[in-house]
């Protein structure tokens, strides 16, 4: 019986693949049709510290690091995030992006390269390939099938693929769009080295169905369930978070992540993506923001995409989380009335623009 669900699981994989790799080939074809326009170049307000010739600026103190994935199906979305982030940035010259893309992919990482580099000439970023096909082993089907690509779980890696010099970063998803300085997102607090201290901070919604994340066969299982006890644990969107990666590289939390999802090949107990391991590990013990930094869930559940209103309150980020992407709705003709804060940002250069 073991020999048969290794062999449905490797099976599985393979079919994963392939479907992957006919799903990024034509990707690529469209991409090739796609242009974009160039961004205009951002300078630093007067009072944006400069580096010292002695630093690099991975090292730099005063640098603000980015982390995004990055890949040839959601690149329009990472476009308009990137020219977001530095439209509102009082020192857009101190933003360092790092960018992940599938190691699988070579030919479409040098695509990404380039098109950044048309794009945003002047943009300081790096990009790290991920062993997507390494990480594929562990995942389990969810909910969504887009939920399922092993690029959506390179967030549980970064502490390893970034220069050990990178101390925090701000991750990003690819469709959202800043309307505030994100250098106050980065200086969230994360407290000192004593016991107060957290890995990661992000916004948290303690209204929300915390049990619903769950199988039932996890809550009846009382060593799983067990879990959270002597946390309060609320759910938290994982497209926007504030990391210690000093922090997360010394607690090995990559490590308790994929006990999680190994635990879930074995086990049922769970059944969205990327998203519960980090619950599993971290709801409970993170450090607050305010949720005016990830108005999420504008791409609606994750079924029919429906539109959805802000939540109430103040907005520095937008976030299309969700099955509907404002880029698709625009071009099906099919907007949602928010998608329309969304289009300001588009870079895609349509055949109808007028040249300058």
């Amino acid at each position: 019986m073991a020999s048969t669900n290794a062999l449905n699981s490797s099976a599985l994989i393979g079919f994963c693949f392939i479907l992957i790799i006919s799903t990024h080939a034509a990707a690529i074809t469209q991409h090739r049709q796609q242009h974009f326009k160039q961004a205009p170049k951002f300078y630093n307000s007067p009072t944006c510290a400069t580096a010292e010739p002695e630093h690099t600026h991975t090292c730099w103190d005063a640098a603000v690091h980015v982390a995004m994935t990055l890949d040839i199906t959601y690149l329009r979305g990472s476009m308009a995030a990137i020219l977001s982030v530095l439209q509102h940035s009082s020192c857009p010259e101190n933003v360092i992006f790092h960018f992940v893309t599938a190691a699988s992919r070579v030919s479409s990482s040098a695509l990404l390269n380039r098109t950044l580099s048309n794009s945003f000439p002047y943009l300081n970023f790096q990009i790290y390939p991920f062993n997507d096909r390494q990480v594929a082993g562990l995942i389990s089907t969810s909910i969504r099938s887009a939920l399922d690509c092993p690029l959506n779980y390179a967030r549980n890696y970064l502490a390893n693929l970034l220069p050990s010099s990178v101390r925090k970063i701000v991750y990003l998803d690819s469709d959202l769009v800043l309307v505030d300085d994100i250098a106050k997102l980065a200086a969230t607090p994360l407290g000192n080295d004593n016991s107060n201290s957290t890995v990661l901070a992000a916004p948290e919604y303690c209204k929300a169905n915390f049990s619903a994340y769950f199988t039932p066969s996890f809550w009846s299982n009382p060593s799983l369930s067990l879990t959270f006890a002597g946390r309060r644990p609320c759910y938290f969107n994982t497209g926007v978070m504030v990391i210690d990666l000093q922090r997360w590289r010394a607690g090995d939390y990559t490590r308790k992540i994929e006990e999680w999802m190994e635990l879930q090949k074995r086990m049922r107990i769970y059944e969205l993506g990327s998203l519960p391991p980090f619950l599993l590990v971290f709801a409970g013990n993170i450090g607050p923001v305010d949720h005016r930094w990830n108005q999420h869930g504008l791409g609606g559940d994750n079924f029919r995409g429906l539109c959805r209103d802000l939540h109430p309150g103040p907005v520095s980020l937008l976030h299309w989380s969700g099955k509907g992407k404002p880029w698709a709705r625009l071009d099906a003709n099919r907007p949602c009335p928010l998608d329309a804060l969304w289009a300001p940002y588009d870079l895609l250069q349509t055949p109808f623009a007028l040249e300058a």
